[in-house]
């Protein structure tokens, strides 16, 4: 099976992205960056985000996942830890984080550490969730092999039963992760494939290094 794509081409004119107008702290960027797209474009889950790690098997595996917060320490999502990507940031906690929000031709890389966050915060976060996603967090063991469909739907219905008109725990195999950046890179399209691209590098002193990169 074949099919040529050399023809798919696409003129980016939405924006620019200057050295003259950029803060010095990245996650200001990133947080108008956010709004702007949340507000101006019909971009759907504008806080999609693909996670990138390195696996067991010693293979990158990127998917996507949701971003719950982002504060000026870095950004939280939430996962089971016993999941194949909560084991790979086990093993490795560096990974990397990325944003593309086409309608406004719009890239963020962000290469960071992954941590787990206390308890009480993803507590807290959890009891916020539809009771439908916090019962499927514990019918889900994350990455398993499963017969069929039928078997979760099994497990969701006894569930279902075994927490009828009770508070729902979150499982101490759930909890967020915040991912502490060293390094956001932002990308815009420009006509003629001369893209914007403005790289941010966290120094020794704590202070972000600022350098425009070749498209």
């Amino acid at each position: 099976m074949e099919k040529d794509l050399s023809d798919y081409r696409k003129s980016y004119e939405k924006g620019e992205l200057l050295l003259s107008n950029v803060p010095e702290n990245p996650l200001e960027l990133f947080r108008d960056w956010f709004v702007e797209v949340d507000t101006n474009f019909n971009v759907d889950e504008t806080n999609a985000m693909t996670i990138s790690t390195l696996g067991l098997d010693g293979y990158p595996k990127n998917r996507v996942v949701l971003l719950k917060k982002y504060t000026h320490e870095g950004f939280i999502f939430y996962t089971n830890y016993n999941s194949e990507k909560g084991k790979a940031i086990a093993n490795n906690p560096n990974v990397c984080l990325s944003f593309f929000w086409h309608a406004a031709e719009r890239q963020i890389i962000i290469k960071g550490t992954a941590e787990k966050i206390s308890e009480n915060l993803s507590d807290g976060y959890f009891e916020s969730r539809p009771r439908g996603s916090q019962l499927g967090a514990i019918a889900s063991n994350q990455s398993e092999t499963v017969k069929d469909r039928t078997e979760l739907e099994l497990k969701l219905k006894s569930l279902e039963s075994k927490f009828e008109g009770k508070e729902i725990e979150r499982p101490k195999n759930w909890g967020g992760y915040m991912v502490r950046p060293v390094e956001l890179e932002f990308w815009q399209g420009r006509p003629n494939r001369l893209h914007d691209r403005i790289r941010y590098q966290l120094q020794a002193d704590y202070n972000w290094k600022i350098e425009r990169l070749a498209p």
